[in-house]
This record gives structure tokens, C-alpha cells and sequence, in this order.
């Protein structure tokens, strides 16, 4: 995640708090001076910075925190609540017009930050959500645009429409407004063209859609791997058009995310989704709590669980948990459960939101892996699974067959050395017994996990 060097600097900051018994004045002044390098080093606005210090440090000093039982996890509590209290407090949801009336939502942003997948991926949400939205492709600048924003509808069952590049982006507006009455959409999306910096033409263009259709909320879409810039961009489109909302990407990179902790203060405008991926589902509501949770090495249950919900079939899962009880699973369950990791954005992404593993960039250390197997977990999965693609469908649903030379044939199909597939294939075998202790109430042997 953005914030994985964040993370792992307030962690060791919060390590030397709890290791103190009782806390001085000259303790917190020294553990904020370390929090501010911290913040900086991400990017955040150094306003900002200079606010949030003096807050946690106003309310940190006081007879409560110094002379309290635990003044350590205090101080701590106090940093989680002003990064909440930063990013905006409360979860914001794009405003919808009431009953059957139409939405008009219009999409903006420079050019690079994302924006004609971000407004296909909103799409996607208020489909799922019951709703009929239509995607209007108003970049008449770019065929490109046009043709990602036909491809991307496509794939999310989305309808959209377009009237090429000869008309100008108002009138398509207006018509697509026309288009969605007659048809029965009840939320319109103008993706908008962007630039590859603000200029006096682009802000025009978008005033002039808003003279001409009735826009409801005007979302920004800004690119966190821009830092601060991305912030001074949002204050700009704010100033000179109006935003109603923000929309960050990328912050599944590594990048220092400091726009995330930034936009709410510099602004006043709330972020309402967070881009973690490429795919077209990894556009997740924005939560100051959780996102404070994860910054501060916390994890995030709720949106682990939320994640499973949406991208977990359940009558695999059920299925599998009966396998996995009567010690019935083979290969081929294996990499059923590898593809429902993978929806939830891999091994990396799911540790993340784990509390405890948070802070560790990447994914964090799992208990009974050390540290070169824990960074090089993921490798060794997508290894395995080229391990079992290698195998016959025979072998992958009955392991007992796999004698000395179809481990040889196996090994040279997925272009691994022989002692990797004994491994696997000991392991399995291990955890299938492991299993089958569990079912019949036996003691839990020692374990380790095949990746």
C-alpha cells in the first residue's frame, strides 16, 4: 500500500511509547518531532503537518494523558483519532437525487490519473447497487478514451454512449441526458477530457457542461503517486469549477500517499473512493477510520470482510470448508483457493489488512515463515500454482499417484527444481492429516503453511 514506509516509521515511533513506563513531556515532544518527519516524508501538505502536530500535542500533554495507567497507548489513540479526524471524520457517499430522478455525476481530472477507468469502475458500483447508470463519453479529444470507455462499460454491463469526436462535449452531455429519460438510466456519467496540466480552455469546457445539463456532483479524480501535487490540483479544479468530492487512484502503489492525508484539509472536500488496483472492482469506499486503522499498522477487518463478501462465491466457499472438515481437498481445490486470494487482490493485499501485519511493507511477517520466506511468499505461491498446472487433472485430484517419475515430468513443466515439488507435494500431504486430526478432534500438530 502508499503508506507502507509511513506505516512502518510510526510503528517503530509507537514501539519506543509503549516501551516506557511513564511518559515525559520532553517523551511526546520527541516521539511528534519523529511523527512530522514521518508525514513529510509522505508527502503531506506541510500545513497540514504543522496542524495535526499541534493538535495530538495539545491533547497529548494533558493531566489525563501523562498521568494515566498506560500514557503510551493513549498517545496513540490520540494520533488515530486526529488522522481520522484529518481525513474527514465521516465515510461520504456520493449524493444521489431522490426517487426515480435522474443523477448527473460529472467526471474530472488531468490526463494520466486515471479517471475513464475510475468512472467505469463507479459504474460497476451502482450496478451492483440496483442502479441503471449510463457511462457518456464526452473526451472527444482522444478516439483512445473513447474506445477504453467502450471496453471498460462492456465488461461491467454497463451501457454507454457516444457520439464520436465531432460534437462538442455540452451537447453530447445534453443528449445522453435525453438518452438515459428515454431509456430508464437513472445515473448519468460524464467522463470528461482531461489534460496533462490545468489549463484556461479545459476549465471552460467543464463550466460549459454544467450550463448546459443540470451536473448533481462534480467528482475529481487525482492520482496519489503525484503527492503533493496532486493536492494543489484538487484545490485548483475546487476553486475554479467546484468539486463535490474526491476520487484518489493508486493508492495500492508504492508511492508516499501523502494526497490521501492531504485533500480533506486542504480543501474541504471529502474523498469518497480509493482506487487499489487495476481491475475493474478495485475501487473501494473511502473510511477515514479504517484507512487510519491501516496508516497506523491496525489492519482492516471490515473491509477484509467486506472484500470476501463481494469476491468469494459462497457455494464454493461452503463447499470447500465441507473438503477442507472431511480432509476430501485435492490440487484442484488448491487453486480454487490461490483464484479467490487473487480476487481479493493477493496475498499482499489481504495481510495488509490484518492487524499486526499492516506495518511491514509488502505484507508483513506471518507467524511460522521467516523473513526472506515472508517477502518471498507470493513468488513461491505463483510457483506453486505453475507446479500444479504442470500435473495431469488425474494427479492434481488424486496426489497419491504422483510416484518418482511423474514428480521428474512435473518439475521440468513448470521449470522448477524436483526437491520444490516433493516439498509441495510433503506439505500437502501433511496438512491433509492436520486436517483429518482436526475433524476427528485431535490435538493440532506443528504446521507450516506450503507457501
Amino acid at each position: 500500500m502508499a503508506f507502507d514506509s509511513l506505516t512502518e516509521k510510526l510503528q517503530n515511533v509507537f514501539k519506543n511509547l509503549r516501551s516506557k513506563g511513564r511518559l515525559t513531556e520532553d517523551d511526546v515532544k520527541e516521539a511528534l518531532k519523529e511523527i512530522k518527519r514521518a508525514l513529510l516524508a509522505a508527502d503531506v501538505n506541510f500545513k497540514v503537518v504543522k496542524d495535526f502536530i499541534k493538535n495530538v500535542q495539545e491533547r497529548a500533554v494533558g493531566q489525563d494523558v501523562m498521568n494515566g495507567l498506560n500514557p503510551g497507548q493513549m498517545v496513540i489513540k490520540i494520533v488515530n483519532e486526529e488522522l481520522v479526524k484529518l481525513m474527514g471524520s465521516e465515510t461520504t457517499e456520493i449524493k444521489l437525487q431522490p426517487g426515480s430522478a435522474v443523477t448527473v455525476i460529472l467526471m474530472a481530472g488531468l490526463q494520466g490519473a486515471g479517471k475513464t477507468t475510475t468512472t467505469a469502475k463507479l459504474a460497476g458500483k451502482y450496478k451492483l447497487k440496483g442502479k441503471k447508470p449510463l457511462l457518456v463519453a464526452c473526451d472527444v479529444y482522444r478516439p483512445a478514451a473513447i474506445r477504453q470507455l467502450q471496453v471498460n462499460g462492456e465488461k461491467q454491463g454497463v451501457e454507454v454512449f457516444s457520439m464520436g469526436e465531432n460534437h462538442k462535449p455540452s451537447d453530447i452531455a445534453r443528449a445522453s441526458l435525453e438518452h438515459a429519460r428515454k431509456n430508464g438510466n437513472n445515473i448519468v456519467i460524464l467522463d470528461t477530457a482531461g489534460r496533462l496540466h490545468i489549463d484556461a480552455d479545459m476549465m471552460a469546457e467543464l463550466q460549459e457542461i454544467k450550463e448546459t445539463v443540470d451536473v448533481h456532483q462534480t467528482i475529481l479524480v487525482i492520482d496519489a503517486m503525484t503527492g503533493q501535487d496532486a493536492v494543489n490540483v484538487a484545490k485548483e479544479f475546487n476553486e475554479k469549477v467546484g468539486v463535490d468530492g474526491v476520487i484518489v487512484t493508486k493508492l495500492d502503489g508504492d508511492t508516499r500517499g501523502g494526497a490521501a492525508l492531504s485533500v480533506k484539509a486542504v480543501t474541504g472536500k471529502p474523498i469518497l473512493y480509493a482506487g487499489m488496483g487495476e481491475k475493474l472492482s478495485d475501487l473501494e469506499q473511502f473510511h477515514p477510520d479504517r484507512m487510519a486503522s491501516r496508516i497506523l499498522g491496525m489492519g482492516d477487518v471490515l473491509t477484509l470482510i467486506e472484500k470476501a463478501e463481494a469476491e468469494i462465491d459462497e457455494e464454493k466457499a461452503k463447499e470447500m470448508s465441507r473438503k477442507l472438515k472431511k480432509a476430501q481437498f485435492d490440487f484442484e481445490d488448491y487453486l480454487e483457493s490461490i483464484s479467490q486470494m487473487k480476487k481479493m487482490g493477493g496475498l499482499g493485499s489481504v495481510m495488509s489488512m490484518i492487524p499486526g501485519m499492516g506495518g511491514i511493507p509488502g505484507m508483513g511477517k506471518m507467524k511460522g515463515l521467516d523473513d526472506s520466506e515472508t517477502e518471498a511468499a507470493e513468488k513461491r505461491m505463483a510457483r506453486m500454482e505453475a507446479i500444479i498446472y504442470s500435473m495431469t487433472l488425474e494427479e492434481r485430484r488424486n496426489p497419491d499417484v504422483l510416484n518418482p517419475s511423474r514428480k521428474h515430468r512435473i518439475a521440468r513443466g513448470a521449470g522448477v527444481d524436483i526437491s520444490e515439488v516433493n516439498r509441495m507435494v510433503k506439505q500437502f500431504g501433511e496438512m491433509k492429516k492436520m486436517m483429518k486430526m482436526m475433524g476427528k478432534g485431535g490435538r493440532k500438530g506443528k504446521f507450516r503453511m506450503p507457501f
